[in-house]
């Protein structure tokens, strides 16, 4: 069986008795099957609340500030019912993105028994990751905060409190591209706003005094242009990562390609879903990944 040459980011071990299994057990408290994913980081777990913090405040703001004090009952509807959904979805996206499992490989299995159960021929080549005792699939790697090996493991975003991984890049996406629209949307009905009360009187404006109103303004298209901007570049380049089949962390360490080369509307399918769909908009629907084996251990 032909080897790949070992590259020096990953732990490479090429026989199994140099693994020291000895030094793995498995963990005294397996995660039960079937339980939500959830990350105990203090900092994570902070920006979560702030981002939610965030977009509860630009509802407040959008409701009560500029669309229920208008007259034109149809642009309030209107726009209060898109910028509702996009905000729905966006806070859905996030907490799938937030409590979806990233592929996280099972801690603690680089034991005897089961390194003896795979079976290795001679020459081949199995990865074994030092910090939580796993035997690694390719292209996994390790977080520091998770503690666990991901499965393509595009990087551990504090935002969403978990990593971004095989099994939940779709949502990350979706909130990427939702919390951008929302962003878009605020910064176009603040700048409406502004010229409406600049036409009439700016008490009549709002349900709040006019330097309540330019304060709450200005707070909501300064957090719009600043979400605009980081989510529409985080999108642009999780879609770029997606296309080209490469994630953040093998694209930085400049990581030798080992795995077959696919088309990116394949790509694209392989994370949003098989077939293309108005499932690839809705962080509901689950995507149909196949059932690709988790564990490629030779190479």
């Amino acid at each position: 069986m032909m080897l790949i040459p070992a590259h020096h980011f990953r732990d490479i071990e090429r026989k199994p008795q140099y693994l020291q299994p000895e030094k793995c057990i498995p963990p005294p408290h397996p995660r039960p099957a079937g339980a939500m994913w959830f990350i105990r980081d203090g900092c994570g777990i902070a920006c979560a609340i702030v981002t939610w913090f965030l977009v509860l405040y630009a509802e407040f703001v959008v409701l009560f500030v500029m669309l229920i004090p208008s007259r034109d009952y149809v642009y309030s509807v209107l726009n209060g019912l898109v910028f509702n959904l996009l905000a729905f979805l966006a806070l859905a996206s996030h907490c799938r993105a937030m409590l979806t499992d990233p592929g996280a490989v099972p801690k603690g299995n680089a034991t005897k028994e089961f390194i003896e159960s795979l079976q290795l021929k001679p020459g081949q080549v199995v990865y074994k990751c030092p910090k939580c005792c796993s035997i690694k699939p390719d292209r996994a790697h390790h977080c520091s905060v998770c503690k666990r090996c991901i499965r393509k493991m595009d990087h551990h975003c504090p935002w969403v409190n978990n990593c971004v991984g095989e099994n939940n890049q779709k949502y990350f996406v979706l909130f990427t591209m939702y919390i951008a629209l929302i962003s878009l949307h605020a910064l176009i009905m603040v700048g409406f706003h502004f010229l409406h009360c600049f036409e009439e009187d700016w008490t009549k404006c709002s349900s709040f005094s006019p330097p309540t109103t330019v304060i709450l303004l200005i707070l909501l298209c300064f957090e719009g242009l600043l979400f605009l901007i980081f989510t529409s570049v985080m999108f642009g380049t999780q879609v770029h990562s997606i296309c080209t089949d490469e994630t953040g962390i093998e694209q930085l360490k400049k990581e030798e390609r080992r795995w077959a080369k696919k088309t990116k509307w394949m790509n694209m399918k392989a994370v949003f879903g098989h077939p293309f769909s108005l499932g690839w908009a809705s962080p509901f629907a689950t995507p149909d990944q196949g059932k690709a084996d988790p564990y490629q251990y030779v190479v």
